[in-house]
């Protein structure tokens, strides 16, 4: 990728990793291409980067470049053309009584406390469920862009903590931690649908929702919300029910 992005003339440079064990698919090795330096990635600057496939972890910001492996694809949801299936519908009147509250970049302990149990839940043996204070506000609460948590409680109770980024076309669900222990939840599929509301309400077009990963389940519910649109060899398209692209006649 050039240094300039939309004619912009930007000094932001990019380097591959090395190769490290991949996350989403047993026994693959994953590579990143990283935007640097963290500093000079405005809001501005980060937004086009999305345009291309790059996401952020806490000031990091990469996009996945693996030698021999192209599962990872950048997805988004047209928020006006968006309508809820049947099973969406059901988990909004579930948590009917789930309610949103926008909040800074400021530390709460609640919610700190509420990250350790899901991590513990979740990703047990990852390395993030052994994130202390320090690491939880380097990956949750350090950014150089637009960005902002959103806490949902359900009847007074703490339920869910979001993290969302604002760029000029959209909104990017950057991380979402919740309440593992409630059985038949469906605190993921509200959030979305939250996050779907609050870009119609800004009259912003998009929803970034990170990478698609067909073989990986913690990664591939995302084609469940439609329309879907994927960036695919470096045009965005919209994706059918398996993922494939749908190729305009």
């Amino acid at each position: 990728m050039s240094d300039s992005l939309r004619g912009q003339s930007i000094p932001i440079q990019f380097y591959a990793t090395a190769s490290y064990p991949c996350s989403y698919l047993e026994g693959q090795q994953a590579r990143s291409q990283v935007a640097a330096p963290a500093d000079m990635i405005d809001a501005n600057v980060y937004g086009q980067l999305l345009l291309h496939g790059f996401r952020r972890s806490g000031r990091f910001v990469y996009r996945p470049a693996c030698d021999n492996c192209s599962a990872c694809v950048p997805v988004r949801i047209p928020v006006n053309m968006f309508q809820p299936n049947r099973s969406q519908q059901r988990a909004g009147k579930r948590h009917a009584n789930l309610k949103g509250r926008v909040l800074g970049l400021t530390f709460v302990n609640e919610h700190f406390q509420l990250y350790q149990r899901y991590q513990a839940a979740r990703h047990a043996g990852g390395g993030m469920d052994l994130d202390d204070r320090e690491q939880y506000e380097s990956f949750i609460l350090k950014s150089n862009v637009a960005s902002f948590l959103v806490e949902f409680r359900e009847d007074g109770i703490l339920r869910m903590v979001s993290l969302i980024d604002q760029v000029d076309d959209g909104l990017s669900s950057a991380y979402t931690f919740f309440d593992p222990d409630v059985p038949g939840a469906s605190y993921g599929v509200c959030n979305i649908l939250w996050q779907i509301g609050l870009a119609r309400q800004l009259g912003l077009p998009y929803l970034y929702l990170g990478y698609w990963i067909g073989a990986c389940r913690k990664m591939a519910y995302k084609t469940q919300y439609r329309p879907l649109e994927g960036l695919v060899a470096g045009e965005w398209l919209q994706l059918a029910p398996d993922g494939s692209p749908l190729v305009p006649d």
